[in-house]
């Protein structure tokens, strides 16, 4: 298990950034939009199945690098918290904060289902965030891959929450990001916060030990 004192941010981080539109949260309305209730649970179902895809890849991956060197984990552990400083820098500095969503089709749940995995599995940015976030949590000394399975199936169980919801209030959300650009530059500018709070917490929690 990951220490008690990182494995609060993590729950906190974890549950801020699933709830934080994006991408993924725009897709899945978009989906419900075009093709009803079903449509959007399918695209989560099939989102969520990608993302179990990327943590048993990198579980597996990084299990490889702290067999062969500690010292390399570890690195990956610093660049991963640059890695998230980056992330909420950049969040910060958006200047455009469109939360229009997409004009989609409705295709059938069994098609939106594969399209939503495979789109999600081809995602680097949702690799490379995995590989970012979840070694920051993980304690070293002990067995890693159950640790990075554990962790991760709780991101991707958060994230299929937000989605759940999203489909269930796409009608009462959708206006209202719609109209309300400022709503989406409170939520970024918050993730990004978190992000880089999150990359100098575990780097300075990493240099004090």
């Amino acid at each position: 298990m990951s220490e008690p004192i990182n494995f609060i941010p993590f729950f906190l981080a974890a549950v801020v950034l699933a709830f934080t539109p994006g991408p993924s949260i725009l897709y899945v309305m978009a989906r419900t939009v075009a093709g009803g209730k079903a449509d959007g649970f399918a695209s989560t179902l099939g989102a969520a199945t990608g993302g179990l895809a990327h943590v048993a890849i990198s579980a597996v991956g990084l299990s490889a690098v702290l067999f062969a060197s500690a010292e390399a984990f570890t690195l990956i552990k610093y660049l991963g918290a640059a890695y998230l400083v980056y992330l909420g820098v950049r969040t910060l500095l958006q200047t455009e904060f469109s939360m229009r969503t997409p004009r989609l089709r409705a295709t059938g749940g069994r098609r939106v289902f594969f399209e939503g995995a495979l789109t999600e599995i081809f995602n680097v940015k949702t690799a490379l965030f995995f590989l970012a976030f979840i070694p920051q949590f993980i304690d070293q000394t002990a067995t890693l891959m159950p640790q990075f399975l554990m962790l991760g199936l709780i991101c991707v169980l958060f994230n299929m929450l937000a989605d759940f919801t999203v489909v269930l209030g796409t009608t009462r959300l959708l206006p209202f990001l719609d109209n309300s650009p400022q709503a989406a530059r409170y939520m970024n500018r918050g993730a990004g916060c978190i992000m880089i709070s999150l990359g100098l917490f575990v780097a300075f929690a990493q240099g004090r030990r």
